[in-house]
This record gives C-alpha cells, sequence and structure tokens, in this order.
C-alpha cells in the first residue's frame, strides 16, 4: 500500500525518472536518484562527497526536494521513508530550530522529528531539525551548542548510527562535547529515544 510520503513521490517524479535508485548509475551534475528505506543507499550517499542529500519528513517536503533539486540541477540523493511527521517544516535553509533549550542540542532529521519531540518534552533541550542532511549545516549546528549551557549533542537520523557523528565532531573540533548517536530513526520510538536521551543527559 502506498504512504502519503510515496505517492507525493509520484506525484513530483517526472515519468522518465521513475526508476529505482539501486538500479540507476551515479550519474553527472543534475541526476537526482530516489530512494525508499534503503539505509545502506543512504548511507552512502552520504558520505560520497558531492552529493546533497535530502531526507524529507513530510509528504509537502518530498514534493520540495525533488522539485528544487531537479529546478537547481543538483546531484542529488532524495531518501523517503514511510513514516511522516504530523506538519511540514522550512526544510529549505539548514537546521531550523523548533524547540529552544540550555541542556543541550537534538539534532534530527526526517520523520524522526515528531517522536523527538515527545521523547524530549519537558526536556530543556534545544531540537533542531532538517531535511537536508548533506550537506552538512556546520554553522547552524555550532550556533545553536554555543548558545546552549552544555554541549551535548544528540543526533537522531535515519542512518546507521554516527553517520553524521564525524560531521558533529569537525564543527566543534574546537568546543568539548559529548554525542550520543542514535540510528535507524525510523524504527526508533518515542520509549526508546526518551530512555537512550535520558541515559545520555545525566
Amino acid at each position: 500500500m502506498q504512504t502519503d510520503m510515496l505517492l507525493a513521490l509520484t506525484e513530483t517524479v517526472p515519468e522518465s525518472g521513475k526508476r529505482e535508485a539501486s538500479t540507476r548509475p551515479a550519474g553527472p551534475p543534475g541526476t537526482v536518484l530516489i530512494g525508499y528505506g534503503a539505509l545502506d543507499e543512504l548511507n552512502r550517499y552520504a558520505a560520497t562527497p558531492g552529493w546533497t542529500v535530502h531526507v524529507p519528513g513530510h509528504p509537502d517536503e518530498v514534493r520540495d526536494a525533488v522539485a528544487g533539486a531537479m529546478t537547481r540541477g543538483e546531484r542529488a540523493y532524495v531518501h523517503v521513508s514511510a513514516r511522516s511527521n504530523a506538519e511540514p517544516r522550512d526544510a529549505t535553509g539548514g537546521f531550523q530550530l523548533i524547540r529552544p533549550g540550555l541542556d543541550g542540542v537534538v539534532l534530527t532529521v526526517g520523520a524522526a522529528l515528531d517522536p523527538v519531540l515527545c521523547a524530549t518534552a519537558g526536556l530543556d533541550l534545544a531540537v533542531l531539525y532538517t531535511a537536508t542532511l548533506r550537506p552538512f549545516d556546520d554553522i547552524g549546528l555550532r550556533t545553536a551548542v554555543l548558545a546552549a549551557d552544555h554541549a551535548d549533542v544528540v543526533l537522531v537520523e535515519p542512518c546507521l548510527p554516527g553517520t553524521s557523528a564525524g560531521c558533529v565532531a569537525e564543527t566543534l573540533v574546537h568546543v568539548p562535547h559529548r554525542v550520543l548517536a542514535l540510528g535507524g530513526a525510523d524504527e526508533l520510538d518515542e520509549g526508546g529515544i526518551a530512555l537512550a536521551v535520558r541515559e545520555f543527559m545525566r
């Protein structure tokens, strides 16, 4: 059964582009590849220089990511999952501050946002959101971390754990910090995230 995320994808991608990303070779600039639920593919493109990697968290964000990448002629990989957030966010300008906080920063990607917001309710944690995993918004993360009282960062991303940990370390190379990397966010529920975050923040 098609989800709203997949329906948004089929409404946006031209017929000539509706092929599985795994069957298509890496193309020149202007190539937009689509992946559905393939975490190994997502990790591969996240680690490959020169690719923009979009991980939309809502059907509207799927449409924006695909249409925007095609218009800009990006060499882009768009990862679509079955889950989605309740409402779209502004996913066009790096990391968006969804909730302010001083005890640390939670960076969440794509459809992990809603479970993260529920899991961290009542905690004084800044929550950042992005639907674009690469390029990594180092300025956005550094700004949020320096505004907090503690340089503790929790990553919740739909990749293998630690996929963006290197980006965080590079961004905060001159800032003593701690990082908790949670991966496979499509399978992390609210309870699992809440337990991991509370253990980390002690």
